[in-house]
């Protein structure tokens, strides 16, 4: 069964508590430097720094960086998968971001170098299969309206083995790996839904069309993710690693 959200106000409790349990797993301790990977608009970085962390947060979009530079995290401009910042961190952490990033051996060997030896790398991100109703529909609502496939967004979504696999190849030994399916219910509906994190996917469509290719992948998806009483929920399957730097 779906996770139970009543009302469309809970949608960022829902989120965070989600969030907290990876921080759970990171288990950030005072006086660690802990790099934040996709770090937002700051939130998640804030609550590392409650307990005790020195923070610093990347990500590649500069509105995030100045949220998250007024909430007081030391934050900056930076494509996480050309990341080259010497080894200075006890942890690395991400949460809902590496999979934005196709080039995910950038950014594990990134955050190898990142880290001081024996340094642990916590994660969370979507996994094999992970919205893959709404990835299928984004994909053949694009092709319909005459996107090349070249310039159709990627996403890194893995198997927990093929995750593992590329750790380990890029430096690491994991120490826990998990996936967990998650249907999610979008209590304002699968609309509102694209307009937060689709649009990559309807960026590449002329503005003149993307109301209707956004009302084409609504169609394709209400059989598949709109329950019988009107209620969406998304097929969400999310990853989580714990891994540590392994030196010679």
């Amino acid at each position: 069964m779906p996770e139970k959200v009543p009302t469309s106000s809970n949608d960022v409790r829902f989120f965070r508590d989600h969030s907290l349990r990876v921080v759970e797993l990171l288990d950030p301790r005072p006086g660690e430097h802990i790099l934040d990977i996709g770090c937002g608009d700051g939130e998640l970085s804030a609550r590392l720094g409650e307990r005790g962390a020195i923070v610093t947060g990347i990500d590649i979009d500069p509105a995030a960086v100045a949220s998250a530079r007024e909430r007081g995290i030391d934050a900056m401009t930076q494509d996480a998968q050309g990341l080259r910042l010497p080894a200075q961190f006890d942890a690395v952490f991400s949460h809902a971001a590496i999979h934005w990033m196709p080039d995910a051996e950038g950014v594990f060997t990134g955050a190898w170098r990142a880290l001081k030896s024996g340094g642990r790398f916590v994660a969370e991100t979507g996994a094999h299969r992970n919205i893959a109703a709404i990835h299928t529909a984004l994909i053949a609502t694009l092709l319909q309206f005459d996107v090349p496939e070249e310039k159709i967004p990627r996403f890194f979504y893995p198997a927990a083995d093929e995750c593992c696999d590329l750790l380990e190849a890029c430096g690491f030994s994991v120490t826990m790996i998990q996936t967990f399916h998650r249907p999610t219910p979008l209590p304002l509906g699968i609309r509102a839904w694209f307009e937060m994190f689709a649009k990559p996917f309807f960026g590449t469509i002329p503005e003149r069309d993307r109301d209707d290719a956004m009302r084409h992948a609504e169609r394709l998806l209400c059989p598949v993710l709109k329950t019988s009483r009107g209620d969406w929920v998304a097929d969400y399957v999310h990853l989580r690693f714990k891994a540590r730097k392994r030196t010679p």
